[in-house]
């Protein structure tokens, strides 16, 4: 099955295209794409105005996802997330800082966060996914006992862990 088949739908009350406008402000590779509006019989509208914004289509990184007002009757929770995938600190640093603003505090843990439309994302160190699977259970357990206590995750203290160096920057 071809990954082009596939679109996430977002489902916002009211903020779909702002939304949009901000995923693709801080993923380099995104794009805004199509509109389609809501139409004049009411019945099909959800109880939205006849001609205001019903879905907009963006792409992040080749992946495509659509966002549609479709009123307050569903909510975003941590049971679906996006996970971004770092290369390095500055990326953590730099993804966790831009998705995070405006976001809700109290979902900051482990790499997790949530956005300020609700949306959950996963900020993890590509070598985190290395260290915990290392065959040495004992180093692994250290890592995952390390990203436990942190909120924002801290690659100098995971590798510290995985070394059996604690306290070396663990938390952040």
């Amino acid at each position: 099955m071809s990954v082009n088949k596939l679109t996430t739908v977002l489902w916002f009350d009211g903020k779909a295209e702002e939304a949009a406008h901000f995923y693709t402000s801080v993923f380099k590779d995104s794009k805004i794409g199509s509109r389609q509006y809501f139409v004049e019989d009411a019945k099909q509208n959800h109880g939205q105005e006849a001609g205001s914004l019903m879905v907009i289509e963006f792409e992040i990184n080749g992946n495509r996802f659509a966002g549609l007002n479709g009123g307050p009757h569903f909510k975003f929770n941590e049971a679906v997330s996006f996970m971004v995938d770092c290369e390095d600190q500055a990326e953590v640093d730099y993804y966790w800082e831009k998705l995070g603003e405006g976001g809700d505090e109290r979902k900051q843990m482990c790499g997790w966060l949530g956005d300020k439309y609700g949306v959950s994302w996963q900020v993890i160190p590509k070598v985190l996914k290395e260290m915990l699977a290392d065959e040495d259970r004992v180093k692994a357990g250290r890592v995952t006992a390390a990203m436990m206590g942190m909120k924002k995750l801290d690659i100098a203290g995971l590798k510290a862990a995985f070394e059996g160096c604690p306290g070396e920057g663990l938390f952040m």
